[in-house]
């Protein structure tokens, strides 16, 4: 495994291998120095805090940063105060993303001012756009790492960049790639649960949704080898994990980069087939490329959790045109219903925007026909908010504030009214329930997630979380259930 390199063999007096992983471990092992001239000097190791701020793509991404810098040496801070290291791993979805980062921003400047050494690092989509890297570097100058979401796995070659230029006190070091078909994952990752993990499938997007940001700062389409995602979980499943998530921007679309093409349905047998293996989740579904041979896989699997997010954005044909989308209200319908049919147990989730330019009330209306006809088990719901540089951002009739406020809460409610009628038909029956954690309201319940992604707490203690346990559905509180051991 590359993560048992003994960092304290590599010469770091040698020339950097060309090769990865091997090149970022042999800066690995450089940065080690630097961390140990600062424990000396100090009497303590530096400390490190990652803020996530973005999807399970950028949780899985913080993952690898953290699991790089305790290779390195760094201990984790609890917060930004804290810590001698900062890296805010940023999102760019919606505007309001963007304004957070810069409104943290704000806040380390401060902490800087008291503790000048202070490195700050950012990196994920946010940084993929020109606009805000001319913005960071004219108005943030004490920022001193700027990476993105291509070149991630540089992250300790450009760390000992900012080691070795004394940045953290007058340089600003930035490494953007515009786009690119390499894939590194083998290197450290520090897991936030020992019993689940993410895993990456697939990187980009080729959609391009009207309202999207992502194809644009995730670059294209590339699927992993299905073999090295079988290696992994592998590797994973002898380290404890017994759930895993495959994650992609549109997992149905697995495999049609490979030279081998390959079907998500296929590669989900195979992973079926790995022993020790409880639980395989997925994220996220576009409709358009969801197929029967997916759906059949599905319904005959004793692991695949019964849980799908299936995003629909509208329920109108014309926005989702609009959106470019791709399928009609009543393709969506009838996938929806089919698979419904097909796996009665199987809970569907969403997402919804409202407010797209040109929706009108009647296009409300359509979606919600859309959540009354498929009675979702729960839903994202979304304001539309303009993204600069997405196509939708310079499209006219936009809708006034006043009836997207009053579709919203419309939606909103007749979401919440579907949501509670689907989970409430389990109260009374056993059903197995992941335990995730310590409930932090009530130190003697447990947390657990049940195969359709709906919530449970429990009586319980520490010694459960990681297992599966089967629970009672005792009481349904509308999103979550109260339940008890029956193990």
């Amino acid at each position: 495994m590359y993560n048992e390199i003994d960092l304290d063999i590599i010469d770091i007096n040698s020339e950097p291998p060309t090769e990865e992983p091997f090149r970022q471990y042999y800066f690995m092992a450089k940065c080690r120095r630097w961390v140990k001239d600062f424990e000396q000097k100090n009497g303590r190791l530096p400390k490190s805090f990652v803020l996530n701020m973005g999807c399970q793509m950028n949780a899985r991404d913080s993952e690898k940063l953290i699991g790089i810098l305790i290779n390195i040496g760094y201990e984790m801070a609890e917060n930004e105060g804290q810590a001698d290291f900062v890296i805010l791993n940023t999102c760019t979805v919606r505007d309001n993303a963007n304004q957070k980062v810069y409104g943290r921003l704000g806040e380390l400047n401060g902490y800087k001012r008291h503790h000048p050494n202070m490195i700050i690092a950012l990196c994920g989509c946010m940084m993929q756009e020109q606009a805000v890297i001319e913005k960071l570097q004219k108005s943030y100058s004490f920022i001193n790492l700027i990476f993105g979401t291509h070149n991630i796995f540089k992250f300790p070659e450009l760390l000992n960049t900012v080691y070795e230029t004394k940045s953290a006190r007058n340089q600003m070091v930035i490494d953007i790639w515009k786009d690119t078909d390499k894939i590194v994952e083998e290197l450290p990752i520090e897991r936030k649960y020992p019993f689940k993990s993410g895993i990456n499938i697939m990187f980009g997007c080729n959609n391009f949704c009207s309202y999207c940001i992502v194809p644009y700062v995730r670059g294209r389409e590339r699927s992993r080898k299905p073999e090295e995602i079988i290696q992994e979980i592998k590797g994973l499943v002898e380290d404890g994990v017994v759930e895993v998530m495959l994650l992609g921007q549109n997992v149905n679309s697995y495999g049609k980069t490979l030279d081998k093409p390959v079907s998500f349905a296929e590669l989900l047998r195979e992973v079926e087939k790995i022993q020790g293996l409880k639980r395989i989740r997925f994220m996220t579904s576009h409709p358009k490329d969801l197929s029967d041979e997916l759906i059949e896989v599905m319904k005959q699997s004793h692991k695949i959790c019964r849980h799908l997010h299936l995003p629909l954005q509208s329920g109108s044909t014309q926005i989702l045109t609009q959106m470019n989308r791709r399928y009609t209200k009543e393709q969506y319908v009838e996938l929806a219903l089919r698979i419904r049919k097909e796996i009665p147990d199987i809970a569907i989730t969403t997402d919804i925007i409202v407010g797209f330019p040109g929706e009108s009330r009647e296009d409300l209306e359509e979606t919600l026909d859309v959540v009354r006809t498929v009675k979702f088990d729960n839903a994202f719901t979304f304001i539309y908010s303009k993204r600069t540089g997405t196509p939708a951002a310079v499209m006219e009739n936009q809708a006034p504030e006043d009836q997207i406020k009053e579709g919203f809460d419309r939606l909103l409610r007749l979401v919440q009214e579907t949501a509670r009628q689907q989970i409430s038909k389990y109260q009374g029956s056993i059903m197995e329930a992941l335990i995730e954690e310590i409930n932090e309201n009530d130190q003697t319940m447990v947390t657990g997630r049940l195969s359709n992604n709906t919530i449970v707490h429990l009586p319980g203690d520490a010694s459960l979380i990681g297992k599966l346990v089967q629970v009672s559905l005792d009481e349904c509180k509308g999103f979550y259930y109260l339940g008890h051991s029956v193990s």
